[in-house]
């Protein structure tokens, strides 16, 4: 599951295990006209080719290896409802997460 709180992206270990294994960075972008947010592990260099990425600390949330990514200025630049909420998403084969805002 991924959830949107207080302006921080939570995403549930099993999910981020698959997505970021053990990266301390995580890459993103968003695609407003499909209100689309790409989000992919630092070791994911391809990614980084194919988009033109912004780089943001992926965080501890707790022991059980929940983690969480503040999203709060890409809300702002975008306009982006911050309201909390579960976010509907895919986990791409890639690794790559791809979030609806």
């Amino acid at each position: 599951m991924i959830r949107l709180k207080n302006s921080y992206l939570l995403v549930e270990v099993a999910v981020a295990g698959v997505a970021f294994g053990s990266d301390l960075q995580v890459s993103v972008v968003y695609y407003p006209d499909r209100q689309t947010l790409l989000v992919a592990g630092k070791s994911k260099g391809f990614f980084e080719k194919l988009h033109k990425t912004s780089w943001l600390l992926l965080k501890d949330r707790n022991l059980l290896g929940d983690k969480s990514v503040n999203i709060r200025e890409l809300l702002i630049d975008n306009d982006i409802d911050d309201t909390d909420r579960d976010l509907p998403y895919e986990l791409k084969t890639t690794g790559i997460l791809s979030i609806t805002l």
